[in-house]
């Protein structure tokens, strides 16, 4: 076992004080995980971070998952992260171990989810000699993390690895990288005490807005005929689910939300407009260019909730409520700054909220529901599966408290649009960055996090292989996590723009292999049903030891749909649906918010 540091020998006032004792720098890891509070890490092993793995095993306080890929340990984390919370904990080893990691660094800095990715490095004599599995890891990392250190000495590690927690986890939260050289876990200190806070002299967090502030953006929304609030994941992250549902329905004011905001607010709620943006309600995105007050809740103003910028809520004030300083008018210039904790700043705007004149706004906005609601060619197409129904069925039979993770690409869109949110931490998507192999190894970091839950991860057939080796992760730990493939033979979202912007030039985005004198463009006419889509889904998810079934015909679609969420161990089932589906209403890059392609007459 490692050393443990005694406690209460020493105390000042009422304060017990831990005695010093010796341990070595891989100890000092263990010891911090443990007092950090991690119940679960993620990582892969190797030479430069063995002596870490040493005494992982050693630990009864977390458990380690091993996984098949470093990337896919940085989404695992992320999942776990995203669904409770806590901070995700990742242990690599050096040179290829920690490069793996840079794309889950850089999707946790661009959706604010806090990781600790503690990662080996050469012994300290031979950095920048080019030595076996050397890598600058700070370096290439310095653009994808919130912090990241390079420990230089022993002495500094315990205080680097509290700094390293507290940065990941406050303000606007994000991925911290902590590059550990072998020679210093091997390296004892003698008077070791794992700190009880960070020293960080420069680090501030404004966690109370301005009241002079609150009193302006409160003046501005009492006034106003057509408020409208725009929600994005900086609610969820800040656990101000119940604060932001008592602000909308105190002022009646309805809501929309971001892609990462989805589940902050019930979408069951009368006042919930859905999702805003490239793929969002036709009803959200009018609301948006026709209200007068505009209050961005944890949101970024990015380009795919915007469109174009010069012409984007033209006729409103802005208020914006978040916890970054520097995203205040980084992209929209914006009338009333309100800088801090978004459950800080909604808590003590409540006192002052008293229902706004709304109903004709409601009326108006219930109209255009009716008018514009979300709807595809679902009608007459005999057993042919449309990716919407499926999405549909999905809702209707997973559980109520399910996790519902995704993977990149249209069928992220359909499960954003069709499955009802209701409740925060229940998605899980891959918002910023758009990480394609994303959602997979998230779901079983949910799934490590809550193993009693139903964790769905929808998936297309391209995104799904981006890191379809954890399917031997998920049965080597028992994890009976659901992947539910839309199989439509495409790279979707990519031919989507390509059948709407390039004339039809389906360049390297066809995944299906046609039988012999079958024409390679057929969709839908029959023909492309004795293609070969690469890989089997089912007989892969036999392989593996899963549960797995192909489903092509609508009539067959529930009876298996229950039986793969029945199913007690990983799940596989493979859809095949329409092939050349697209998803609307869409927003065309650089297009305004009215200038939406609704796709049916």
């Amino acid at each position: 076992m490692p050393n443990k540091a005694k406690t209460e020998k020493k105390t000042k006032g009422e304060k017990t004080l831990p005695t010093p004792c010796s341990k070595r720098g891989c100890e000092i890891v263990i010891d911090a995980l443990e007092r950090e509070g991690c119940k679960v890490a993620f990582g892969y092993p190797g030479g430069a971070i063995i002596d870490v793995f040493d005494l992982i095993n050693q630990s009864d306080k977390f458990e380690f998952i091993l996984t098949r890929h470093e990337q896919g340990a940085t989404h695992m984390a992320e999942g776990y992260a995203r669904s409770t919370g806590k901070v995700g904990v990742v242990i690599v080893t050096s040179g290829p171990g920690a490069t793996n990691t840079v794309t889950g660094l850089a999707d946790a800095m661009m959706d604010s989810i806090p990781l600790v990715v503690i990662s080996g490095q050469v012994a300290s004599p031979l950095i920048g000699n080019d030595a076996f599995q050397e890598a600058d890891v700070v370096g290439i990392t310095r653009s994808v993390t919130k912090h990241n250190y390079l420990v230089k000495s022993v002495e500094e590690l315990p205080q680097l690895l509290k700094n390293a927690f507290h940065i990941a986890q406050t303000g606007r939260p994000g991925p911290v990288l902590i590059d550990i050289p072998k020679d210093i876990q091997k390296a004892t200190l003698k008077n070791y005490v794992y700190p009880d806070s960070p020293d960080l002299p420069g680090y501030r967090i404004q966690v109370d807005a301005k009241p002079a502030n609150i009193k302006k953006a409160w003046d501005l929304i009492g006034a106003s005929k057509k408020p409208l609030l725009y929600v994005g994941g900086g609610v969820i992250n800040a656990n101000a689910s119940d604060e932001l549902f008592l602000f909308a329905t105190k002022a009646n004011i309805p809501v929309t939300t971001t892609l990462m905001g989805l589940g902050a607010f019930p979408e069951t709620h009368p006042l919930s407009l859905l999702m805003l943006g490239m793929h969002g309600t036709v009803y959200a995105n009018k609301a948006v260019q026709e209200c007068d007050v505009l209050i961005a809740v944890g949101s970024r103003f990015d380009d795919r909730v915007t469109g174009k910028i010069s012409e984007f809520a033209p006729k409103a004030k802005i208020i914006h409520m978040d916890i970054d300083p520097s995203s205040i008018s980084k992209n929209v210039k914006v009338d009333v700054d309100l800088v801090g904790d978004v459950k800080h700043i909604l808590t003590d705007l409540l006192p002052l909220v008293k229902r706004c004149d709304t109903d004709d706004w409601l009326k108006q906005i219930e109209g255009w529901k009716e008018q514009h609601p979300l709807r595809y060619n679902g009608i007459d197409q005999g057993d042919l599966i449309m990716p919407q129904h499926l999405i549909q069925m999905i809702d209707k039979f997973s559980n109520e408290d399910a996790i519902i993770a995704t993977e990149v690409g249209q069928h992220q869109m359909w499960a954003a649009q069709y499955y009802t949110f209701t409740r925060p931490r229940s998605w899980l998507t891959s918002g910023g960055l758009g990480t394609m192999g994303y959602g997979f190894p998230a779901a079983i970091g949910a799934q490590c996090a809550f193993p009693d839950r139903q964790v769905i991860n929808i998936a297309g057939d391209g995104s799904i292989q981006m890191n379809i080796q954890e399917m031997a992760t998920a049965v080597y730990y028992n994890l009976p996590v659901k992947n539910i493939i839309i199989n439509n033979g495409w790279l979707g979202m990519v031919r989507q723009w390509q059948d709407l912007f390039y004339g039809k030039n389906y360049a390297a985005t066809n995944l299906t292999r046609p039988q012999p004198g079958v024409d390679r463009s057929q969709t839908h006419s029959g023909d492309w049903m004795n293609s070969e889509y690469l890989p089997n889904f089912e007989k892969l998810a036999h392989a593996y030891g899963w549960w797995g079934r192909k489903v092509t015909r609508k009539s067959d679609l529930e009876e298996a749909l229950k039986e793969c969420l029945a199913a007690k161990q990983p799940a596989m089932l493979d859809v095949w649906v329409s092939r050349e589906e697209n998803v609307y209403p869409m927003v065309p890059a650089g297009a305004s918010l009215n200038q939406m392609m609704e796709g049916m007459a």
